[in-house]
């Protein structure tokens, strides 16, 4: 198992937040540790000296007990970064760099070298733009390839007609999806600072809710505008105590405690009514914020039309197993491909659990309905973020969202527990999108069509796919060759797509969760649509 990439804390407590006060860094820094040779200088009076790395960030780094002969000033340093030290793109790499000592009288007796050209620049002149050559050839590829396609399926249409026509509709929505985001452009920025309460809903979470919390409170946003407010419920491990070990770093954080648990859509409402900031900012309570997310979020808010913004979210543990590999993909797909272009038509269908932000008014005139939600006479007991995405859409509000406001989340890393997930996941989007069905009619027309279609595809997807891979190889002797090869062209568009943005090695992944999903996932669907009012929670650790 991969241990994730370890971000080294500012080690003055809310500085990044105080009125005036400059940032003490200019990259982030991560810990390491890691062998690094040094090469002081040339010829006869040439040098190599192995130390060790404690810290690296993409403009510097630190190097433990080691001491440099006087006059040494100018240095060239070869080291290799493992696998999942630093983020995305830049770990597992060699590097060759000049650079120049910095702190000679570190008290923690490291030595600080500041390199002459930062890392994203150098790997942008090299590893970065090859890959992101090859992902534009593979895009094309891929998007030629699934023209062609869909035109061999009209010529091809009578021979198998309800095959054919979902093969059509659903390449020609899935295509629409990325021809709509490439035209998203995130909110302009702004000066404007409002008020803010971020809710933190926590249930057993003893593992990450501190770092959660301390991430919050070292944003960029000022502290005098920003209260942050978490709320146990009823958890039985020693997220109490970690939460209290937050307070005593930060006196200023607000906690909330149910005794039994009561479940997440009331953990929030707790939240909701001791707040009287302009935005309510939603947080689960394994979501890590970058720093400048809240700064970003709010952006959209400067015009009064907006009801909601979500942010954007990326897999934290990414790097663990098959899982959550798959789902690294997955997620940055749909939100900066799906949730993008719904954003363009200012209708996102649903508003991210693990970051999102809300006008506290209309929160509050829709806090009871929300709460005492009922479907079919049943209480719903999940789907919070749908739900409450449904009543603001509605009643005519724009929802966007906002792909620099950034977070990144804990994701199942069992099959079984992503499994459970997923099925629950589905329960709440079919209860939902019935509820939306009889609204989204007066949105914007393309984004009604493109809603009424993303809602109807999938619920005939398993018929299709046990027509093309059981009955038609069984009963007609056909061959599903077809059908397979325009899964794999989607799911190279995917993986292409995900390759040219975050210059990852997992852009892989992305077929392997279409194919995924094509096996296992969408069998689930119809188990979903029967059981829908089940009110199973099936996360991780319980309720939240």
């Amino acid at each position: 198992m991969h241990k994730s990439h370890q971000m080294v804390p500012d080690r003055r407590k809310r500085a990044l937040s105080r009125p005036g006060t400059p940032d003490r860094r200019t990259h982030f820094r991560y810990a390491v540790d890691f062998p690094v040779k040094l090469i002081v200088g040339r010829g006869i009076q040439r040098q190599e000296i192995l130390c060790k790395a404690s810290d690296l960030s993409e403009g510097g780094i630190h190097l433990a007990h080691i001491h440099l002969p006087d006059g040494t000033d100018n240095i060239r340093l070869k080291f290799h970064v493992p696998e999942n030290v630093l983020p995305e793109g830049y770990d597992n790499h060699t590097y060759h760099l000049k650079g120049t000592v910095q702190n000679r009288d570190d008290p923690h007796g490291e030595l600080g070298v500041a390199f002459d050209e930062p890392l994203g620049r150098r790997l942008a002149r090299g590893t970065w733009a090859v890959l992101r050559i090859t992902a534009v050839l593979l895009a094309f590829v891929a998007f030629s390839l699934i023209l062609l396609s869909k035109y061999d399926n009209l010529y091809d249409f009578w021979f198998d007609v309800p095959i054919f026509l979902y093969s059509i509709c659903v390449g020609a929505y899935l295509l629409s999806r990325f021809i709509f985001a490439g035209f998203y452009r995130a909110p302009k920025p702004n000066e404007a600072t409002p008020t803010m309460t971020v809710v933190i809903p926590a249930h057993n979470e003893e593992t990450n809710i501190e770092r959660t919390i301390r991430e919050i409170m070292e944003t960029r946003y000022p502290a005098d505008k920003l209260q942050v407010v978490v709320v146990d419920d009823g958890s039985t491990d020693r997220t109490p105590e970690r939460i209290e070990a937050a307070r005593a770093d930060y006196p200023e954080l607000v906690s909330i405690r149910f005794e039994t648990a009561q479940g997440k859509r009331q953990a929030l409402a707790a939240g909701v009514r001791i707040s009287k900031a302009d935005l309510l900012v939603f947080i689960d309570s394994d979501s890590f914020l970058e720093r400048d997310a809240l700064t970003h979020i709010v952006r959209a808010f400067a015009d009064p039309t907006v009801a909601a913004v979500t942010g954007h979210c990326d897999v934290e543990n990414s790097h663990v197993n098959l899982i959550t590999k798959m789902q690294a993909v997955r997620y940055y797909i749909g939100f900066r491909v799906m949730k993008a272009a719904e954003s363009i038509f200012d209708s996102v269908t649903c508003l991210s659990g693990p970051f999102a932000a809300y006008r506290r008014s209309l929160v509050e005139e829709r806090l009871d309905e929300w709460l005492d939600q009922k479907f079919l006479g049943i209480p719903a007991t999940f789907g919070d973020d749908r739900s409450l995405t449904n009543a603001l859409l509605r009643d005519g509000h724009r929802v966007l969202y906002d792909s620099r406001a950034r977070c990144t989340t804990i994701v199942p890393e069992s099959t079984r527990q992503f499994l459970r997930q997923q099925l629950r996941w589905k329960r709440s989007w079919f209860r939902e999108s019935l509820r939306a069905c009889g609204f989204m009619w007066r949105r914007q027309p393309f984004m009604a069509l493109s809603f009424y279609t993303g809602f109807l595809l999938p619920l005939l997807g398993p018929a299709v796919v046990f027509r093309a891979m059981i009955f038609v190889p069984l009963f007609r002797l056909g061959t599903p060759f077809v059908y397979l090869l325009g899964i794999l062209l989607m799911s190279m568009l995917m993986s292409s797509t995900y390759l040219f943005a975050r210059k990852s090695r997992l852009w892989i992944y992305g077929v392997h969760f279409c194919f995924f999903y094509l096996l296992i996932l969408i069998w689930q669907l119809p188990i979903a649509v029967l059981t829908f009012w089940k009110p199973d929670w099936g996360t991780r650790k319980g309720r939240i």
